[in-house]
Formats: C-alpha cells, structure tokens, sequence
C-alpha cells in the first residue's frame, strides 16, 4: 500500500529536520578542525617573559622563561599545545644557530604539523635597543637628566642599523618560519612601549634617561617596530600592534598601571621588561588580532 500525502509530507519533514540538524553539528566540528592546536612559541625575552616568577623549570636556566609569559597564557586560554623555546637575548641569528650550548636552535620546534607560530624577534639583534638603553642611561646620569645627551652623542647611528642589518635579518626570518611551517599561521608582535612619548615627572628616578631622551628613544622603539611591522608584510606574517594598548603602560607609570618594570625600582629581577601584566596583556592582544578565543 503506498504512503498516504501526509505520510509522505511527515517524511519529507523529517529528512529536512535532520538535515539541519546535521549540519549545526558539522559546523562546530569543522570549526574544531581549523582551530590551532599545535602552538610553537619562538622569540627572545619579551615573549619568554624574563624576570616574571615563577621560572618554567623545564627551560634551560640562561633562559630565564616564565612559567607566565604570554605563550603560556594563550595556551592555557585556547587549549593548545604548547611547545615553548623561547629564549632570554635571542636574535635571528638563534632561529637557525645554537644560543647556548645544548640548546637547539629554535625553528627546530617547527613543522608541517605546526597549527601556530608566534614571536617577538629582533630587538637584541646587533645590540641596537640595549645599548641604546645603556647609552641613553649612562648619558642621562652624566647630565643629571638634563638635555639630550645621548641624541646628540648618537644621532641616527641606532637607525641606520635597524634599516641596514635588523630589517633584512627580520625578512629573512620569517621566511624561514614560514618554509619551516608551512601549514600554520605566524605572528610577530610588535614591542610595547617602554618609554613615554614624552619625559613625565618622576620618571628620571626609575629611568634615569635625560629629559629630552625621553623622545628619542621612544622613536627608536617605533622605528624598530615599523621594521618589523614591513617584514611581516612583505612575508605573509600577521602583526600584532601593541602600541596603541600599551601607551601609557610604560616604565614610568606607577607599579598598578605599568607593564614595563623600570631600571630602577622595579618588581622584575630583570628590568626594561615588561611584567605579569605585561605578558598577559600582549597574550590578549594576539588572541584578538588573531580572532582566538
């Protein structure tokens, strides 16, 4: 006997509903898929978190890694695996040479398997931010933080470094990340800032850089980061900014509002770094560049 029409139509229903219902359980299931679970974390120690305790103590110890640094933050928050070599004073050079001894170099951790890559690279290479830290330091005590001494000791020396050798070490890099894991999305973080715009009061006691100082090395840190932002372009790299949330979180805020710890009188053993709040704001603005979590 053949199904009556309403039969037919109950039926109809039926298949439709389950359609449906199907593909709004497909849906989450795709998106699981392309979700990142293998997350490698690169860098040197803006991403190791050096000088926040405690110490991830399967790091080698030159390393001084954080068991809080922001990839630990964005892997506890997203449910990734983590595989972490960042390093304390790595440059490029440390992607593809050993920075210590027995310490791998560190596109060693990369693979096609690898779902995520993210980095903060290229402020140690040829030394040009600590010394011009510890240029403008010794130049601001020498003048009792008058002037701008180490501007005018230095000039565009610092700059013409980041153009001639820290971009060209920044693209070549990359590239390298991007062959080493071809299958995964790569992010650079730019570097908070560590100094104001301009000089504030008070701000000589924690970082006894001169007054007019201030300006000129804040310059320098957003040449540095227009570098590494130009490399990421010219590599497919995502980059995430940090320099519109971390202004007015510089070194020379009071300790609840800073994320970066001082010269002096800081919470950090390691100073000019930022902190606990620090890695976990630099955390926050990946995952949301990135549309994590």
């Amino acid at each position: 006997m053949s199904p009556s029409p309403r039969s037919r139509r109950l039926a109809a229903a039926a298949v439709a509903v389950s359609a449906v219902a199907g593909m709004c359980l497909a849906a989450p299931a795709q998106a699981q898929a392309s979700a990142p679970h293998n997350y490698v974390a690169l860098g040197d120690s803006y991403s190791a978190g050096s000088g926040v305790l405690p110490l991830d103590l399967s790091a080698p110890l030159e390393c001084a890694r954080s068991a809080v640094n922001y990839p630990h933050d964005l892997a506890g928050r997203l449910g990734l695996s983590l595989t972490d070599v960042t390093c304390g004073g790595a440059k490029t050079q440390d992607y593809t040479g050993s920075q210590y001894p027995g310490v791998a170099p560190q596109l060693d951790a990369l693979n096609s398997g690898t779902d995520l890559v993210t980095m903060t690279i290229g402020g140690n290479d040829s030394n040009t931010f600590i010394d011009a830290i510890l240029a403008c330091g010794s130049a601001g005590v020498a003048t009792l933080g008058f002037g701008h001494p180490c501007q005018t000791l230095y000039g565009d020396s610092f700059d013409n470094t980041i153009d001639t050798t820290t971009y060209h070490s920044l693209d070549a890099t990359l590239a390298a990340v991007k062959a080493k894991a071809p299958n995964a999305r790569v992010a650079i973080l730019g570097y908070p800032w560590i100094v104001p715009a301009q000089a504030v009061p008070g701000c000589f006691v924690k970082m006894p850089i001169a007054s007019g100082d201030i300006p000129y090395l804040r310059d320098l840190e957003g040449h540095l980061n227009s570098a590494i932002q130009r490399a990421a372009a010219d590599n497919g790299v995502t980059y995430v900014d940090m320099s519109k949330v971390s202004d007015g979180h510089d070194a020379c805020e009071s300790a609840d509002t800073r994320w970066i710890e001082p010269i002096l009188f800081g919470t950090n053993y390691v100073p000019v770094h930022p902190n606990a709040t620090g890695e976990a704001a630099m955390a926050d603005q990946t995952a949301s560049t990135l549309g994590l979590g």
